[in-house]
C-alpha cells in the first residue's frame, strides 16, 4: 500500500493497522507529477487508483481545482502503469460517473451501461461528477490504446466505521441527521454501502481473472425516513429530523457484481458500526 508519508497525522491510523510494521509502505507521490507516480508504482504487480480530488464547496476554479487533478492524474497512474508491466489496475470511480444521466429511462434501476451525461454536468456545474465521469473514460480509453487490463468500482454513498476522526464528506450526509439542525429533510432515496463492502468489491476486481469493465457497488437503497427509524431504534435520544419532503430517486442495480460473488452486510450493521465509531472518535458530543 503506498500513500502520502509527509504528514504524520495524517498517516498515524495507517501505521496502526495490524501487519503494518511489515506489510505497509509509505511514499510520497504527486498525481500530477508523473515521475513521482512512476516511481511509485514500480515492482507493483496490482495497483488500486483510488485518489481524485472532492470538493468541500463550490469550487472557484473547477478545471484546476477538479477535473484537470482528476483526469491528469488517472492518466499519469495509468501510464505508469503501463510501462512498467503492472498486471491489473482498480480504479475507484462513484457511481456519480453513473447516475447523473437525464436520459436514463425514469424508474429504471442504473446499471453500467449508463453514463453520466457531461454537457448536463456542466450545465448544472455537478464539477465533481463530471471529474469522476471524464477520469473513468480516461481510464478506459487508456486500457483500450495500450492494453492494460483495467477495471473500475462505481460505489455509492459510502459509509460504514471511521478509521480516523476526521469526518469524510459521505459520512457528513448521516452525521447530519444527528445535530438537530433541520426537523424537516427531503425523503431521498440513498443508495448506501459499507466501506468494507467496497474494499470486498476492490479485491474481487483485482483478484478474480474474469473481473472486466465497469461495475457499480451499491447495495441497499433505502428512504431517509426509514433509515432515520432504524437509527431512531438504535439510538432513541438524539433529536433526528421529524418531517420529510418525498422526492422522486432512482435505484442502483450491483447484478454484475454480485455475479462476480460479492455480498454486503445488513443495512443495521452499517448504520450501527458507522455511528459507534462518531462516538469513538468524539463527533456526537
Amino acid at each position: 500500500m503506498m500513500g502520502d508519508s509527509s504528514d504524520a497525522s495524517k498517516n498515524a491510523h495507517l501505521k496502526a493497522l495490524e501487519g503494518a510494521g511489515e506489510r505497509l509502505q509509505l511514499l510520497k507521490a504527486d498525481l500530477l507529477d508523473y515521475d513521482s507516480v512512476a516511481s511509485a508504482v514500480a515492482g507493483c504487480e496490482g495497483v488500486f487508483h483510488v485518489a481524485s480530488p472532492v470538493p468541500s464547496g463550490r469550487s472557484s476554479n473547477p478545471e484546476v481545482e477538479v477535473i484537470g487533478p482528476a483526469v491528469t492524474g488517472t492518466a499519469n497512474v495509468l501510464k505508469a502503469c503501463y510501462e512498467v508491466k503492472v498486471g491489473r489496475v482498480v480504479v475507484v470511480s462513484s457511481i456519480a460517473a453513473v447516475s447523473n444521466n437525464p436520459n436514463w429511462p425514469k424508474g429504471k434501476a442504473f446499471d453500467e451501461n449508463s453514463w453520466s451525461d457531461e454537457e448536463y454536468c456542466r450545465k448544472n456545474e455537478d464539477w465533481y461528477i463530471l471529474s469522476k465521469t471524464l477520469a473513468q473514460r480516461e481510464a478506459f480509453a487508456c486500457a483500450a490504446k495500450t492494453g492494460l487490463d483495467v477495471v473500475t468500482i462505481c460505489p455509492s454513498l459510502v459509509l460504514g466505521p471511521l478509521m480516523q476522526s476526521t469526518i469524510n464528506a459521505s459520512s457528513k450526509i448521516l452525521h447530519n441527521y444527528f445535530k438537530g439542525e433541520h426537523d424537516t429533510v427531503e425523503n431521498r432515496l440513498r443508495n448506501i454501502v459499507d466501506v468494507r463492502d467496497v474494499v470486498d468489491a476492490l479485491l474481487m476486481a483485482y483478484e478474480k481473472p474474469e473481473a472486466s469493465g465497469r461495475y457499480i457497488c451499491s447495495s441497499h437503497p433505502i428512504k431517509v425516513s426509514d433509515m432515520i427509524n432504524i437509527l431512531k431504534n438504535l439510538y432513541p435520544t438524539y433529536p433526528y429530523p421529524k418531517n420529510f419532503v418525498e422526492v422522486e430517486g432512482n435505484v442502483n442495480n450491483s447484478e454484475k457484481l454480485q455475479k462476480l460473488g460479492w455480498t454486503f452486510r445488513p443495512i443495521e450493521e452499517t448504520l450501527r458500526d458507522s455511528v459507534e465509531s462518531y462516538k469513538t472518535f468524539g463527533l456526537l458530543n
